[in-house]
């Protein structure tokens, strides 16, 4: 309602509530509190107000999801026909024609895991070097093999220097939630 209606309600009720005029006079005389006025009685301490119910948040679109080791698997397709290596059946094709394919797909497939994740070895010792495991090693980073009694430190022989990600960048997925376990789409030659 506006300020007009509002005047007319305040100028109606003054003509006819006289406790409301005598209200309204003190307003108008610049006599007024906006304190309640006190009563004699203490009044009982008010309830806090019930908790508002939480507002109901707008659900925000879903962006497409689908598991980063798929994105790896279709990168491994894409780029280096990994999928279609693994799929195809190799006794048809002689040593050689297997050597030759292998020896593509390894380059490709070695590139993306580079660029995706610069692996390096995780202990630069080379294998077959004698290692001291210290007491309180990292079980995640070292197994410990063979004949293992007592407590550390362990006097061994590196087997496998083991290998560990410097990064993982994989790209990010683009596609919609019904193609999200799609790793290769399907290509017709028209």
């Amino acid at each position: 309602m506006g300020k007009i209606g509002l005047a007319f309600r305040l100028f109606f009720r003054t003509l006819t509530d006289q406790e409301f005029a005598n209200k309204a006079q003190k307003v108008a005389d610049g006599k007024f509190t906006l304190e309640p006025p006190r009563s004699e009685t203490p009044e009982p301490p008010a309830e806090p107000p019930p908790p508002k119910p939480a507002a109901k948040k707008k659900p925000m679109a879903k962006e497409p999801s689908r598991s980063e080791a798929l994105t790896l698997m279709a990168t491994l397709q894409r780029e280096a026909r990994f999928i279609d290596f693994l799929q195809e059946s190799l006794d048809a094709y002689s040593d050689a024609q297997v050597k030759a394919a292998v020896l593509e797909i390894h380059r490709d497939c070695r590139s993306v895991v580079e660029r995706l994740f610069a692996i390096r070895p995780l202990l630069e010792i080379e294998e077959g070097e004698p290692y001291e495991i210290e007491a309180g090693y990292d079980t995640e980073r070292i197994r410990v093999t063979g004949n293992v009694m007592g407590e550390p430190p362990y006097k061994g022989t590196l087997f496998h220097h083991g290998w560990e990600a410097t990064k993982c960048e994989l790209p990010q997925w683009q596609g919609n939630t019904k193609s999200a376990n799609v790793l290769a789409a399907a290509e017709v030659e028209v």
